[in-house]
Formats: C-alpha cells, structure tokens, sequence
C-alpha cells in the first residue's frame, strides 16, 4: 500500500452558506494525510473571494497548511475534472444536498456527474462542520471484488489517521447464491447450511487480507467482519445507517458504458440517499 494514497486533496469551493465548513473539513483532512490542499472555484478570481478563502485559511497557519487557489471559468463538471486531473489530485471532496424538512442526504446533479466521471478517489460529506466531529465507526466493503483488497487497506490508514475505534468490513452476499427454494424445514435447514458455508469462505478471504494490512494500523481498533445477504449497494448503505457508522469507505465504480448506463451500478442507491459521509476509492 502506497505510504500517502492521497498526495494532493481538491475541493470544490462556492460561496455558499457551507463554505467555512467545507474549506474546514478539507482543510483538517489535509493536514492528517501530509496533502496539499487546491481549492477550486468555478468563476473569476477577484480580491474579495482571494482574501475571504485566505481568512478562513489563516485558522491552519500553525499546522503549515500547503495550498493553493485556482480560479476557472466554464462548466462547473468540466471544470472541476479538468483541474483534478491537471492538478494530479488524489481525493476530491464534495459536499451533499438535504432533502428539504427531512434528515437525508443525497448528491446533486452536479457532483453526481463528477463522482461517475472523477478518475480519482471521491469523498462526499453530508454535514460539513467548522468544529471537528469525531469519525469513531469505519464501515468498508468487502465484496470479492479486484478493488478489494486495496479499498480495505487504504479504508484501514484513513481510520488510523482518522483515530477511529471500529472498523465494519461488510461483505455483500446475494440472496441468489444459497438457490434452494425453501418451501420445508427441510429446504430451510439446507439454506442455512449453504448460508453458513458461503460466509465461513468469505469470512476466510477477509482475514487473508487483514494479514496484509500493517499492525501499527489494526492497533487498538475494535474489527468485525459481518456478512449480508441482500441487495448489493443498497445492504452496506443500510447498514452504515444502522450501525451508525460516521464514513462508508467503498469501491468507486469502473468507469462507465452505455451498458452501465441502463443498468445502474450498485453505487446508485448510495447516491440517492447517503447514509452517511462517503469515501469512493478508484
């Protein structure tokens, strides 16, 4: 695993009511990972947006915060990736939408573009804070997946220097693998002999790559695995909710095709109502 998966943080910068939050959350995220921080705003530059983001910066003056301003004009999407990309930006961090009179969170047009789009890593928060929250539950995927192994490892260094006490590897199992139509206590005695097997082997490729990741990462962390039979996306999403979980760390989605476009990615169900701040690692 690469010591800094995330050399370079972006963050996407309007001058919204969310805007010293935001800078605050990409800003704290910065120093915990040794980053440099590009703070990017569609539109022109002007003295008065230059000194307001370079106040709101000062309050990391003492942590030698490295960044920089761009300003571009253009479509938000295009601009926004263009500048990842030019930038070499690893993580790219986008803030989520309320839906209004409920507690529930969801991405934008906009940013749901970028997410399916961004060739780098995406994290989506839903409540950006000036005062930093605590990130105590780390949820992860564990499908058998080639991205795997590498999203549970880089999920194990964010908690590290998130100092998180838990970490969740959730493997989603489909109800479709026990096939025994359970009609009897007999058929249903045989499924639950199928389930059994299906989470011992997962269970066993998990540990196979817990023995991978570095002690001083597993140290002084509570780790469960926990299979789930169930719809792929949605399972984990729901989980994360139930558990409380304070980041769903997963699997960005392979770019897409005209295929994938008639048959949404798993990730769909996350998007449309996140459960939680999200972590998309390509």
């Amino acid at each position: 695993m690469s010591v800094k998966p995330f050399k370079s943080i972006g963050v996407g910068v309007a001058f919204s009511p969310n805007l010293k939050a935001n800078i605050f959350e990409a800003a704290r995220l910065s120093v915990v990972f040794g980053s440099k921080l590009f703070l990017i705003h569609v539109g022109e530059n002007s003295n008065e947006k230059t000194n307001q983001l370079k106040t709101i910066l000062k309050h990391f003056e003492k942590d030698n915060l490295d960044y920089k301003l761009v300003f571009k004009t253009g479509n938000p999407v295009d601009v926004i990736l263009s500048t990842s990309e030019e930038k070499k930006i690893d993580l790219l961090i986008l803030g989520a939408l309320q839906r209004e009179g409920f507690l529930k969170y969801y991405v934008g047009s906009i940013a749901r573009k970028i997410t399916r789009k961004a060739k780098c890593s995406v994290l989506l928060l839903i409540k950006p804070s000036v005062k930093r929250v605590p990130c105590e539950h780390v949820v992860v995927n564990g499908l058998k997946a080639p991205k795997t192994e590498q999203t549970i490892k880089t999920a194990f260094y964010v908690a590290n220097k998130l100092s998180s006490e838990k970490i969740t590897i959730v493997e989603e199992i489909k109800e479709e693998q026990i096939s025994v139509k359970v009609d009897d206590n007999k058929s249903l005695r045989h499924a639950n002999i199928i389930k059994e097997r299906i989470k011992l082997r997962e269970n066993s490729r998990i540990k196979e790559i817990l023995n991978l990741i570095p002690e001083v990462y597993k140290k002084n962390k509570t780790i469960t695995i926990q299979p789930i039979f169930g719809k792929k996306g949605y399972s984990i999403g729901h989980y994360a909710q139930i558990s409380r979980a304070d980041l769903l760390v997963m699997n960005a989605p392979s770019k897409t095709t005209f295929w994938d476009r008639l048959f949404p990615h798993d990730i769909e169900h996350i998007l449309t109502e996140l459960p939680t701040d999200v972590l998309l690692l390509q």
